[in-house]
């Protein structure tokens, strides 16, 4: 398994799980309204289950392509990673964000986020290989955003993971 790409991995994901809550639609509060807190809790969730679907993901990929702890894996390989493990499941989190609405007062903040995290989806969907490269920063925006707003799991950098 190759600790330092799924690390990478976890990295990029946390934010991009953020990405649409609120961002595309044009409509950015649902019926029912949560409170700042109650949003962090709920999103800090959805991007916690989204970093470990992502981890798991991850370590049955490097399982089933026996790649070495230290093994670089292809272009092909980071390809297929990043498109049916990274990339669906940044989709799925950030949906489940979106589906929570912004808290009152909070639509232009959180709008402000969740488009960073849009685009820095549309950055790694047009190029996959580079989404799972070990200098992608494409997040970098987002997460520290992400943190600042207080989705601290959502904005948690490479080596933050917690347990």
């Amino acid at each position: 398994m190759n600790k330092r790409l799924i690390a990478l991995f976890a990295c990029i994901v946390p934010f991009a799980l953020i990405a649409a809550g609120c961002g595309s639609s044009n409509d950015t509060t649902s019926t029912a309204s949560l409170t700042k807190a109650q949003f962090l809790k709920q999103g800090n969730a959805i991007c916690a289950a989204g970093n470990k679907e992502i981890n798991e993901g991850f370590k049955s990929f490097f399982e089933k392509s026996n790649l070495k702890k230290n093994e670089e894996p292809s272009k092909a390989q980071k390809e297929e990673a990043a498109e049916t493990i990274l990339i669906p499941a940044i989709r799925k989190d950030v949906d489940g964000i979106r589906a929570l609405g912004a808290p009152e007062g909070e639509e232009e903040k959180v709008e402000e986020i969740l488009d960073a995290a849009e685009e820095a989806l549309e950055k790694i969907e047009s190029d996959p290989v580079a989404a799972v490269s070990e200098n992608n920063n494409a997040f970098a925006k987002v997460n520290k955003m992400s943190r600042e707003y207080g989705l601290t799991v959502c904005g948690e950098e490479e080596g933050e993971e917690k347990g």
